[in-house]
C-alpha cells in the first residue's frame, strides 16, 4: 500500500471516529471494507502520534474488547468556529449593557492574565528575564514572538506573527490596548505598539523603551 492511501485511510479513520464516537476494530475494518489487520496498522500509527486513545470495554459475553476514540490533540484537527461565537456573544453583551461592559470584560481578562503570569515571573526577575518569560508565555498562546534589541538605542522590539483573537481584536480594538497595558505592567515599562494586525498591519510590533539599571546609574 502506498503512502498516500495509507494516510488517506487513516484520516478516514479520524472521520468516522468524529461522526461515530468509540469503535471497535472489527466496526471499522466492515465499515472501511479492509482487513482488521490493516486497520490494526493504521490504529497503531495514529495512537503512535497520539490522534487517538483506547480502552477496555467488558462484555456480558465473551472477552472484554478495545474500543478507539479521537484524542483531544485529533479532536482540535476539525474545524472549530469559536471566534464567531465570541463575536455574538460580545455583539450581545454590548447591546444589552452597553460598550463599557465589553471593556470592562476585557480589562478582566487582562487581569486575569496578569495574575498568570506573575504566578510564573518572580518579581525579583531582571528585566530581561521577564521579557523572556513573557515571550515565552505569549508562544505558548499562539501568538509566535520574536524579541530583538536595537542595540543603537537600547529599546527591545517585540513581535507577534499571529494572533489567535484577531477576528474579535478587528471588531474591539480595546482588546489591544489592554495586551500593551499587560505588557506594561509585566514589564514595569513603558511600551508603545507600532504595528497591529487588527488595523491592517502584517504583524503586531511593539517597542519596548527600557534602560538597565547600570545606565540609569551612569545618567544619576
Amino acid at each position: 500500500m502506498n503512502k498516500d492511501k495509507s494516510s488517506s485511510t487513516r484520516n478516514q479513520i479520524l472521520h468516522m471516529l468524529k461522526i461515530k464516537g468509540s469503535m471497535t476494530v472489527g466496526e471499522m475494518a466492515q465499515e472501511l471494507e479492509i482487513t482488521e489487520m490493516a486497520v490494526r496498522r493504521h490504529l497503531n500509527t495514529l495512537e503512535r502520534d497520539k490522534y487517538i486513545q483506547t480502552r477496555l470495554l467488558r462484555q456480558a459475553m465473551g472477552r472484554p474488547t478495545n474500543v478507539y476514540s479521537l484524542s483531544q490533540e485529533a479532536d482540535n484537527m476539525f474545524p472549530k468556529n469559536y471566534q464567531d461565537l465570541t463575536l455574538e456573544i460580545l455583539g450581545d453583551i454590548e447591546e444589552l449593557q452597553g460598550a463599557e461592559m465589553v471593556e470592562a470584560l476585557f480589562r478582566l481578562r487582562q487581569q486575569r492574565q496578569e495574575n498568570l503570569y506573575r504566578d510564573v515571573v518572580p518579581e525579583d526577575s531582571d528585566f530581561e528575564k521577564k521579557l523572556e518569560m513573557l515571550a515565552r508565555m505569549q508562544n505558548e498562546k499562539g501568538y509566535m514572538v520574536e524579541v530583538k534589541k536595537d542595540e543603537e538605542t537600547g529599546r527591545y522590539i517585540l513581535v507577534e506573527s499571529n494572533c489567535p483573537i484577531s477576528d474579535v481584536a478587528r471588531e474591539y480594538t480595546f482588546a489591544c490596548n489592554c495586551e500593551k497595558t499587560l505588557f506594561e505592567n509585566i514589564l514595569e515599562t513603558k511600551v508603545e505598539q507600532e504595528q497591529c494586525m487588527a488595523t491592517g498591519g502584517d504583524n503586531c510590533v511593539y517597542v519596548i523603551d527600557h534602560k538597565n539599571d547600570n545606565a540609569e546609574k551612569r545618567e544619576s
